[in-house]
């Protein structure tokens, strides 16, 4: 039996844009692959601390966190990157400038500004207070300690996100989310580099890899993978980028992914 590496994203294609727990047929679908011998491991734009416990509850065999930057393999960690206390400071200063609002998200804090500038950016740290009880690990960016891996930048009327772009052009990779909305990936890493040095450390050739996602910043480890599945729900740009369109998350879509490559 060929053994294969399955990575999955977490908002829009196990958890529901809406918030809601992971469908039974995903949890299910993911405790037979297991089960038939296969690796399955969570591939996000989130940190480690940001990713919901019921989500960890599902004992994946790993997790790559936050585009990359931090990698746990069966509970070790096994690569870590962090911009260091002087470079956040940098950006913080420099985000305060400019005029935008976001979330710094590091291996053990996330960090919000001190005043949100952007409702979306509110509503997901009252979400996180209220639900998730991670209110501990919420701190804000006047922090004398601030150090992050990567960020989710907002912008708002008066932003001026050019300039900011400019300025860390060589250092970061902009990944356009919405119209207002940025995900800045230090220059190197993305979710295919992290899918990368899992299969390196388990032996797993490229063609055994299987990659589920549904929004632009999976396009890395999608192009990547062995097979690209894109969920019902997605971005209609991935459509025409991938080897397999499943059904919508709410329509047992990892499931009918996995039982389509024979995986369950």
């Amino acid at each position: 039996m060929n053994q294969y590496a399955i990575f999955f994203d977490i908002d829009g294609t196990i958890v529901p844009e809406d918030k809601g727990g992971i469908p039974d047929s995903t949890i299910e679908a993911i405790r037979l692959a297991k089960k038939n011998g296969h690796y399955t491991f969570i591939n996000t734009g989130r940190t480690y601390i940001a990713i919901d416990q019921f989500i960890k509850d599902i004992s994946f065999d790993g997790f790559v966190c936050g585009c990359g930057t931090n990698i746990y393999l069966h509970g070790q960690e096994i690569m870590k990157q962090e911009l260091g206390h002087q470079k956040s400071i940098q950006i913080v200063e420099d985000l305060l400038a400019y005029n935008i609002d976001g979330i710094l998200e590091g291996n053990d804090c996330i960090y919000y500004r001190n005043e949100c500038l952007h409702p979306e950016v509110d509503m997901i740290k009252h979400y996180r207070d209220a639900f998730n009880n991670q209110a501990e690990f919420q701190k804000l960016w006047d922090d004398p300690d601030i150090t992050f891996d990567k960020m989710a930048l907002w912008i708002v009327e008066g932003s001026d996100f050019d300039s900011f772009r400019k300025k860390y052009e060589l250092e970061f990779e902009v990944i356009e989310r919405k119209s207002d909305f940025f995900e800045l990936i230090p220059a190197g890493f993305s979710k295919a580099t992290g899918m990368d040095v899992i299969a390196e450390y388990l032996h797993i050739p490229k063609e055994h890899t299987i990659a589920i996602g549904d929004s632009t910043n999976d396009l890395s480890m999608l192009a990547n993978a062995g097979i690209s599945i894109a969920m019902g729900n997605s971005n209609p740009y991935l459509f025409d980028k991938v080897d397999y369109v499943t059904a919508d998350i709410h329509e047992d879509g990892i499931y009918k992914a996995l039982e389509h490559y024979n995986i369950i």
